[in-house]
């Protein structure tokens, strides 16, 4: 018999974990099995997910207290689901009452996997006609665009996690648009190179 997991996230570490930890306790997970992060969900690096995801075997069950404190996309949820199931593992969500052990849980997964590959083609025909239409107008009118080492330098800092998104725009001298536009062109150039890379 395998070792119940669970995996509980909160976006900002003003925010409590108790209500999340309440249910997966009270669903039958030991506390101390129990991976908390207190981190946003839009961030790629989760360490103690990475952790989990390292630890779990064949056998084991992993409790999440719903489907969003797992995922960052709809996306980025299949490719863990999937990663689970590889792995042999058996993913629960409490709030969704899902088990993508039993047969109905493998169906919902599969029709998940369908919407899934449609967001990812959504998204790549996107960025596709944003390239073609950014291409087609140069850099002609509008305010002067902002070199793209500072935009880097931005970036850099926000991978770090020491800043907030305030200081970082302050120390760059950039607006929060600004930034917000390229971490979003990042994940969709990433996201397009993933495309590209399973074709």
């Amino acid at each position: 018999m395998g070792i119940v997991y669970g995996y509980a996230r909160v976006s900002t570490t003003g925010q409590c974990l108790d209500r999340q930890l309440d249910a997966l306790t009270q669903a039958g997970v030991d506390k101390d099995l129990i991976y908390t992060e207190k981190m946003s969900g839009t961030k790629s690096n989760r360490p103690k997910l990475k952790a989990l995801l390292e630890t779990v075997e064949e056998g084991d069950t992993v409790y999440i207290e719903s489907l969003s404190r797992l995922g960052r996309s709809s996306a980025d949820l299949i490719t863990l689901m999937q990663t689970f199931h590889n792995e042999g593992v058996t993913l629960i969500s409490l709030k969704e009452k899902l088990d993508f052990g039993s047969a109905a849980g493998k169906m919902i997964a599969q029709f998940l996997c369908v919407l899934s590959e449609f967001e990812r083609e959504t998204i790549s025909e996107r960025v596709r006609e944003g390239v073609k239409s950014a291409r087609e107008r140069g850099r002609f009118g509008g305010r002067p665009a902002t070199p793209q080492k500072t935009i880097d330098k931005a970036l850099q800092m926000y991978d770090l996690h020491n800043l907030t998104v305030s200081e970082i725009c302050r120390v760059c001298m950039i607006s929060r648009p600004t930034l917000y536009k390229a971490i979003r062109a990042r994940e969709n150039i990433k996201e397009l190179e993933n495309l590209d890379n399973k074709k």
